[in-house]
């Protein structure tokens, strides 16, 4: 929504600006699972988006706050390790299965080996629960859509007979953590993304108002067979601070 492989959509940073000027408080929620929260802060200041790293809500945080006192068999990024701090991370042995998301970089294919996953599949045989930080089937890039995580979960769950709870998007869990932390009644808060799926039905499930972007992974043709409504559809993030002084 903000930004595609690092490129900023144009009008993001004015858009954040006007947006903190007209009295909005902000949260930027994500299912990214390649880069930590830190980093995730600083590559938004770097493209000009005034934002703070703890108004950036990631889904390591939440599997922390989930997973705690939890033995945890990570199969995630090495970039969003450092922010699993507080989970025990185990290689057998496990209570707990988690796995992150996909990226474009020859580390994806040690995370999703086939040794990785056997052994994935070998703790969710002995009883543990499977975890994922979202079920993303696919996530845009510079060079087009790109395979996520969501199938390495769905391959997971049909070999063990098994249902992975979702932690990110579109989990009401982590709305509703959204919601606490701005301190935010659901009626009075807007989700703008540009999934339908983890963004719009995820947000409208507990009550929020939703602004669909069509940048990133927008898809017209999804829009129209879908029947997921958001409450209103603009070109970009750069359009948004207009339309909710027309709408909101």
């Amino acid at each position: 929504m903000l930004h595609v492989s690092g490129n900023p959509i144009p009008g993001a940073a004015d858009a954040v600006h006007r947006l903190r000027g007209d009295g909005h408080r902000l949260r930027f929620v994500t299912n990214t699972t390649t880069r930590s929260r830190a980093k995730l802060a600083e590559e938004l200041r770097t493209a000009g988006i005034e934002v703070e790293d703890a108004e950036v809500q990631t889904t390591a945080d939440a599997a922390v706050s989930a997973l705690r006192g939890r033995r945890v068999l990570a199969l995630v990024m090495q970039g969003i390790v450092a922010d699993l701090e507080g989970l025990e991370l185990v290689g057998e042995g496990a209570d707990a299965v988690l796995v992150g998301g996909a990226d474009e970089t020859p580390e994806t294919n040690l995370v999703f080996s086939y040794m990785n996953l056997a052994r994935a599949f070998a703790e969710l045989e002995m009883g543990a629960r499977l975890y994922c930080l979202h079920r993303n089937r696919w996530w845009q890039t510079a060079r087009g859509p790109l395979l996520d995580a969501g199938a390495f979960v769905a391959g997971l769950e049909y070999a063990s007979d098994v249902e992975a709870v979702v932690i990110g998007k579109p989990s009401p869990a982590y709305f509703a953590a959204a919601l606490e932390a701005l301190d935010a009644d659901p009626d009075r808060a807007w989700m703008v993304g540009d999934d339908l799926e983890s963004d719009i039905a995820g947000a409208n499930a507990v009550g929020m108002k939703t602004v669909l972007v069509r940048t990133g992974k927008f898809r017209p043709d999804a829009v129209d067979a879908s029947r997921i409504r958001p409450d209103g559809i603009v070109s970009s993030i750069g359009q948004l601070p207009d339309w909710l002084e027309a709408h909101a």
